[in-house]
This record gives C-alpha cells, structure tokens and sequence, in this order.
C-alpha cells in the first residue's frame, strides 16, 4: 500500500516537472492568442496513469507562474489543463483517439475567454477559440499521440499501478 503512494506521487511529480520544462523550454509559443503548448501533449498521460491528473495539473499550475502568467490564466489555464487531464482518464478503454478530446475541448472553451478578460485581447472569442483549438489539435491531438504510441509499447514497464 506505501509503495503505491510513493509511486503515485513520484509519477505525479516527474509529469508535473516535464510540463514545466516543456512550457518554459517552448515559452515563445505556449502562451498567447495563437498558441501550441507542447506539454499540453502530455495530457494522454491520464491513459497510463491516474497520477497523470495531478501531476498535469500542478505541473500547468507551475509552468503558468514561471512563464509570467497573470492571475487569471494562472488559475482557468490550470483548471483546463485538470478538466481535460481528468476528462483523458474517464476515456481510458475507450477508442484511444478520443483520449485528446477533453483536453483539447477545455482549453478551446476556457482559454479564449482568458485571453479576452484576463489580458484584453481584442480578438473575436470564436476566432480565439479556433487559434487555441488548432493548438490543441496540434499539441494533444497529433503530439498527444505519437507520446501514446511511443509509451504504449512500454506500459508495463514504464507505468506501475499507482492507484491511491
């Protein structure tokens, strides 16, 4: 039962502490109305493992402070980022091309509207919504899946149960 929660925690903080690397390491093109966060393609990690939840989520969280995020985006940003990570793992045995679809529908709804009030982008919310859901598509969709396929080969080895 211990080494359940030490391996819940310690997948929780690896995924966490790649996201971060990931946003800060693609600053330039993780924030903003046109966007393609890279670690978002983290989010079928939920798949694998429920650690993934938190992990993600904290790992946004952190990545949003350090890449000088405002208070609002800090906090909705994250909330999407944990909707679309708990939303992957509810799809777990289901058609594994569905898995991007939380994620990818969170921030396209959320993210925009962030954008608007947060940092006033003047931008239309619907063509917003279609900037950062191209992003989605890209980051969860398409990188998403080529991290699933690569990982998939190696579940049993990579992923040990952590169910807490």
């Amino acid at each position: 039962m211990k080494e359940n929660k030490v391996t819940f925690l310690t997948q929780a903080a690896m995924i966490a502490a790649i996201y971060v690397v990931l946003t800060y390491i693609f600053a330039p093109f993780s924030f903003g109305e046109v966007q393609v966060r890279i670690s978002e393609a983290l989010t079928i990690l939920p798949l694998f493992t429920p650690a993934a939840i938190p992990g993600l989520f904290i790992g946004c969280l952190i990545g949003n402070i350090l890449g000088g995020a405002i208070l609002p985006d800090i906090v909705f940003g994250s909330i999407a980022t944990l909707i679309g990570a708990f939303g992957t793992y509810m799809l777990r045995g289901q058609n594994k091309f569905v898995a991007p679809l939380p994620p990818i529908a969170a921030n396209t709804v959320i993210v925009p509207f962030v954008l608007r009030f947060g940092y006033g982008v003047t931008l239309p919310i619907p063509f917003m919504m279609l900037t950062v859901g191209i992003g989605e598509v890209i980051s969860c969709g398409v990188l998403g899946m080529i991290i699933y396929f690569a990982l998939n080969r190696y579940r049993g080895l990579i992923f040990k149960t952590a169910s807490v």
